[in-house]
């Protein structure tokens, strides 16, 4: 039996899907005005994993992650770039398609764009100040009233008095409460805009996830996710006016990653530590980062560095070393270590068990190896890349992982001719020669694996 952690209930419990065998979960997902950073990262793995084992576990999953195509900071972006905003954001998707894909992001089952849900997002907030939850206000815009809905408050533990005592004295005249927030905004003079009952404006950022959630998971669904920032008051708000529209429980389970932290602190664009997706994989391979993420629990935070990744780097490739040269056995039954993984996920997705899981199999394949027991060394390694395939991880051909080019000096072929080069010197008993072409390809980060069957190599 499967146990998540609710944000809601702040526990652990038994998961119980509304239908059984099926599980209905929307993730959040980017507004696409600039390139992916290391926060989206973690979400985008997180989620990927715990979709790969709810399916792995028998399950049919029914992914929903949304895209937020329409917002103030994109018509901002495109303003300053010169460009349409549409374009921005076909632009930002594309990208955000080719990073996730490189992260072993599998897609999801749907990927809604807000700006394709105008008149379901209308027509729930009709549905809204219909039923005395929203009120149109003297400066064109909408508003949901909080003091409407009497459990405002209940994920994020927030009392409802607190946040109105706290809030600017400058708030918007309009709005009849200063926690009330926006479902429609009226359109500033040459801004793209959609037609309204209330006149043409553009959908808030809040409602576009309730309109999309209900239209392709139905008005109650399992599992909803995101990152850490957007339980409040993204997510409250999504309880607030979905609950208020339809009348009864929105989503049974929340689910929040952990924050990224870089050199322990928070990652920002203010204290320079901001690092796109892009960035790190001018450094890095993309599995490499991907294992820097799934190393921790999706609810832990996450410290960025060097350090780690490199770390990340090297305890990666233990794992493609016990691989290396051996050829996975076909239908292998089962075994203890797939158990102890399976122990390990159902306890809330705990994928740094899980890769303690695949280090124990790592191991004892090397000590198989060593003592002549081919055959089961090849049972292992088929348990090895079989549990790491739900991590997203291993799937790699392990020459391919580690001859991959980095970016660095040195192709494939020219190390390729260096080790010729080498070994015709050693051939030739030219021993000076053959250290000096070593060290050379050491000094570029080429690391030589010499045995019976002949010299491989790697990056380093």
């Amino acid at each position: 039996m499967i146990r998540i952690y609710n944000t809601l209930s702040q526990q652990k419990e038994e998961f119980q899907p509304i239908e059984p065998g099926k599980v209905r979960m929307y993730v959040c997902g980017m507004t696409v005005y600039d390139y992916c950073h290391l926060g989206h990262a973690r979400v985008l793995v997180a989620f990927d994993v715990i979709t790969r084992y709810l399916r792995h576990s028998g399950y049919d999953v029914q992914y929903v992650r949304n895209i937020t195509d329409i917002d103030d900071k994109i018509l901002r972006r495109a303003d300053e770039n010169g460009e349409v905003y549409s374009d921005l954001t076909k632009r930002m998707i594309k990208a955000m398609h080719e990073d996730e894909a490189k992260l072993g992001v599998l897609s999801p089952t749907e990927e809604p764009c807000a700006t394709e849900y105008i008149n379901d997002i209308v027509a729930m907030i009709h549905k809204l100040v219909s039923g005395g939850h929203a009120y149109a206000a003297g400066n064109g815009d909408v508003y949901f009233s909080v003091e409407s809905y009497s459990d405002y408050g209940k994920l994020s533990k927030k009392k409802l008095e607190d946040l109105v005592a706290g809030a600017r004295v400058d708030v918007q005249e309009a709005k009849r409460s200063p926690a009330d927030f926006v479902l429609w905004k009226a359109a500033k003079e040459g801004e793209v805009s959609w037609p309204s009952p209330w006149g043409d404006g553009r959908p808030g950022w809040h409602i576009e996830c309730s309109a999309m959630s209900n239209r392709c998971l139905g008005e109650t669904f399992d599992i909803h996710g995101g990152g850490p920032d957007l339980l409040f008051p993204h997510h409250e708000n999504e309880i607030a006016q979905s609950e208020c529209a339809n009348g009864h429980t929105f989503v049974n389970t929340w689910m929040h990653a952990g924050a990224i932290r870089v050199n322990k602190e928070k990652m920002s664009k203010s204290l320079g530590n901001f690092f796109t997706i892009r960035e790190i994989f001018e450094k890095y391979a993309p599995e490499v980062v991907r294992y820097f993420l799934v190393s921790s629990h999706y609810r832990s935070q996450v410290d960025y560095s060097e350090e780690n990744l490199a770390e990340a780097g090297r305890t990666l490739t233990r794992l493609y070393h016990a691989l290396r040269g051996l050829v996975p056995a076909k239908n292998v039954a089962e075994t203890e270590h797939d158990q102890r993984f399976a122990e390990a996920m159902n306890d809330d997705f705990n994928t740094a068990g899980a890769i303690a899981v695949l280090h124990a199999v790592a191991n004892e394949i090397n000590l198989d190896r060593r003592e002549g027991r081919d055959e089961k060394a090849n049972q292992q390694a088929a348990v090895l890349v079989r549990l790491g395939g739900i991590l997203g991880l291993l799937q790699q051909d392990p020459e391919a992982y580690f001859q991959a080019d980095t970016g660095g000096e040195l192709s494939a072929d020219d190390i390729e001719a260096m080790i010729q080069a080498r070994a015709d010197a050693r051939k030739q008993k030219d021993f000076a020669e053959a250290d000096r072409i070593r060290d050379a390809l050491a000094d570029k980060g080429i690391i030589l694996d010499d045995s019976r069957e002949g010299t491989s190599w790697r990056r380093g």
